[in-house]
């Protein structure tokens, strides 16, 4: 086991070099001169200069990508070009809301979407699998932020029982930070929700029709014991992968939820840096929500052996 998980962990070392060389190349990549757009279209050539030698531009590209690397790897992210802030510092202001948006809607998703796929494969091709179906499929159609915007208007500026903009840190309370997580968390789950769902109910359903399945039932154990204590748990491995998978789904939904609700976090930054052309924090965030995402799927490998012992083989 223990060599199982060294050689996972050593495996994430190339991909993490390939997303900074990509995170660093971002400036580049984009078209016209850095400088320029940073600047603005009436900016004079010592302006210019100034830019150039404080994004490193006067420098070869493997100069500047070494130094660039060897500065992330001492905890140095470079500085912000408008608030003139480490980039690290704005990273941690911004986490917690962030992570408290992530961890709810998780939650949220993971007792939800699970419950519903089981009722599905449990009641296949009745009404209550196709009621969740057309629920999975709501959920892939409708955008977070027009969710966002349904949710906010009906229990915000309707009931009034939300708060439908900004965030309460964890320190000021829990009834007070839950309800200003609540909203968006449940816009951003929903098509989280989905996809779990129809994961949930389609290993299931293989999971089944196993010979396996049909002795345990020719023995008379019951049909609840069947679904929860053999099926479920082999049909696990799936499920875990989907709802590992979908951390992407609430990197990038985080931007727009957070937009929407007005929450100082990581995704609103991310807005406003793109906005800005703030290269540094955009160069920050990237490379914190690539390696976040990496050490996910490398938790979720670490899942597997717990699941089914066979997959360290």
């Amino acid at each position: 086991m223990l060599g199982f998980i060294i050689r996972r962990i050593l495996s994430t070392l190339p991909v993490m070099g390939v997303v900074a060389l990509l995170v660093f190349s971002l400036m580049y990549l984009a078209p016209g001169d850095p400088a320029l757009l940073i600047a603005g279209d009436h900016a004079t050539q010592e302006e210019l200069d100034r830019i150039r030698v404080s994004l490193g531009l006067d420098e070869p590209f493997p100069i500047r990508f070494a130094t660039w690397v060897w500065q992330v790897l001492h905890g140095a992210l470079g500085t912000s070009i408008f608030t003139n802030l480490p980039v690290g510092t704005l990273l941690l202001e911004r986490m917690e809301p962030t992570i408290s948006l992530m961890a709810v809607t998780l939650v949220i998703a993971t007792s939800v979407g699970v419950p519903l796929g089981i009722a599905a494969a449990a009641k296949a091709d009745s009404w209550v699998d196709r009621l969740v179906m057309m629920g999975a499929v709501f959920g892939f159609s409708v955008p977070v932020f027009v969710l966002g915007y349904v949710l906010a208007y009906v229990f915000g500026l309707q009931m009034g029982i939300l708060p439908v903009q900004g965030y309460r840190a964890f320190s000021e309370g829990l009834g007070p930070w839950l309800r200003s997580v609540l909203l968006p968390s449940f816009a951003l789950s929903g098509v989280y929700i989905a996809i779990i769902a129809r994961t949930t109910r389609a290993a299931l359903l293989d999971v089944l029709q196993q010979g396996y399945i049909r002795t345990a039932r020719a023995k008379g154990v019951g049909r609840v014991r069947i679904l929860y204590v053999h099926a479920l748990k082999n049909a696990a491995l799936p499920i875990v992968t989907v709802i590992g998978i979908g951390m992407a789904l609430l990197v990038s939904g985080a931007v727009v939820t957070e937009s929407v609700f007005a929450i100082p976090g990581l995704g609103r930054l991310t807005a406003d840096a793109i906005l800005r052309r703030d290269y540094p924090v955009i160069q920050g965030v990237v490379l914190l929500f690539s390696f976040t995402y990496v050490m996910v799927n490398l938790l979720i490998d670490l899942v597997y052996i717990l699941i089914d012992p066979r997959v360290r083989l």
